[in-house]
């Protein structure tokens, strides 16, 4: 789904934007439309929408809330309301006192073009007819990539593993490399042991869809930044069979993979000078003679043996061969994204997903790009008291720990064993799915951290 602002040139209506404070002022300098706004009750809160009727009976214009500043942070893309409320045509932003900073600008033109996806593979759906003109001083070929981005993101997660399986998504890499001029390949089935991914070719076995590597690299030039997005298109749980209340929403298990595409994405659209690499083992995990096993020990691609004790925490083991790739590489930054643990919904819930890393610059960069780009993320710690939960005594390391307790923290913990030549890394455990709609975020997929981690990417790069 391609995005577009309005043509810079083309006729317009003004769209006043307005805090409560604000309020009093705008009716001064619009005297004409005072009465009105008065009469329909408009308060200037987040989101509101009030259009302003001309001469002629057709809309002059309209006013749009930005609501208290103390209660903005309650809400994100409050604009994108404004764009599902507004007729058809092409309007510009009239910010008016409000003298709004150019990253509030940015988030609103971002919001007003994400108010428009629809998955529509199999429903038609009808976006807004009201058309933006990109505002003054914004960025608009990034937000545009970053919106086709997140779409690519969306859709990807949106789709049924039915139709969103290992070769889908493979594919999905193969179309992306071939839009951006990258390279991609594959190493698939049992090609998997003879090129030594024994736990991505465990966990994949018993799917009459072949388990997979996926690879894509683009760039030439500048520091070396991987990428490592959990594929897992869908989990039964394996021999260790989810209720069919937690099985429901299992298509958006590759909701790491799907965050990683659509940053790959952001990352080769806006020509960032880095060398980028993309790693997606893609499986499902499913029940057959051949699946493996609740005591089963694996032999890892870094030779770390790791005991099975729930074959549905299959995530960590796909991602442990995918980052001891990633790490024989030595890049300059290695991130992994992965709808990994209950844990960490339980800890923040659906919107805020937490990140792990050791490297404090790191860490602060993430955290001022999350801020900047209206991205939420929320730092947990590699706890090191906790590694002896992860150490089962028979093997090296315990794919699920017992007790029940830090599970997004000792996920984590696992995940760390499998880089250890790289000297920056951080982990991502996203949800990857929007429960309730909201203002630019419709119920379904969505991606989480990619665009604060391309706010943040040049600062740690040093670009």
């Amino acid at each position: 789904m391609p995005f577009a602002f309005s043509a810079p040139d083309a006729p317009s209506l003004p769209l006043h934007l307005v805090s409560p404070a604000g309020l009093a002022a705008l009716k001064d300098r619009l005297p004409g439309a005072a009465p009105w706004i008065e009469a329909t009750g408009f308060a200037a809160g987040a989101g509101e929408c009030c259009l302003l009727p001309g001469a002629d009976g057709r809309p002059a214009g309209a006013v749009a809330g930005l609501g208290e500043p103390a209660a903005r942070g309650r809400g994100r893309f409050a604009l994108a309301r404004a764009a599902a409320e507004l007729p058809a045509g092409d309007w510009h932003l009239e910010p008016g006192d409000e003298r709004l900073p150019p990253e509030a600008l940015a988030e609103a033109a971002l919001g007003w073009l994400l108010a428009g996806y629809r998955f529509t593979r199999y429903r038609a759906g009808k976006a807004p007819a009201a058309r933006l003109k990109a505002p003054a001083g914004v960025d608009a070929a990034r937000i545009l990539a970053i919106a086709d981005s997140e779409a690519l993101t969306r859709d990807l997660i949106n789709t049924p593993a039915s139709d969103m399986g290992p070769d889908e998504l493979e594919a999905a890499i193969f179309a992306l490399a071939a839009e951006f001029g990258a390279e991609a390949s594959a190493i698939r089935g049992d090609e998997l042991l003879a090129r030594n991914f024994p736990m991505i070719h465990a966990v994949g076995r018993a799917s009459p869809r072949a388990p997979r590597l996926v690879e894509m690299t683009w760039g030439d030039s500048g520091p070396a930044v991987t990428l490592v997005g959990k594929g897992v298109c869908f989990d039964t749980g394996g021999l260790d069979l989810k209720p069919a209340s937690s099985m429901g929403l299992m298509k958006k298990d590759m909701g790491g993979a799907a965050t990683t595409i659509g940053l790959a994405r952001m990352i080769m659209a806006t020509k960032m000078k880095v060398r980028l690499r993309l790693l997606v083992p893609a499986v499902e995990n499913a029940v057959a003679g051949n699946a493996f096993r609740p005591q089963d020990i694996l032999t890892s691609r870094k030779g770390l043996t790791v005991e099975i004790n729930n074959t549905d925490a299959e995530g960590r083991l796909v991602l442990g061969d995918a980052l001891a790739l990633a790490d024989e590489g030595r890049p300059d930054l290695i991130v992994s994204m992965a709808t990994l643990t209950g844990a960490a919904r339980v800890a923040l819930g659906p919107d805020i997903p937490p990140f792990f890393t050791d490297d404090e610059a790191f860490a602060a960069a993430i955290a001022r790009g999350a801020a900047t780009a209206r991205d939420p993320l929320w730092r947990m710690p590699f706890w090191q008291p906790y590694e002896t939960l992860i150490e089962p005594g028979i093997a090296d390391l315990d794919n699920a720990p017992s007790g029940g307790m830090a599970g997004a923290i000792t996920a984590a913990l696992f995940l760390r064993r499998f880089v250890t030549d790289t000297p920056r890394y951080a982990h991502f455990d996203i949800y990857g799915w929007q429960p309730t709609a909201q203002p630019a975020r419709p119920k379904g997929g969505v991606g989480q951290g990619a665009r604060a981690l391309l706010e943040a990417l040049p600062e740690v790069l040093g670009l």
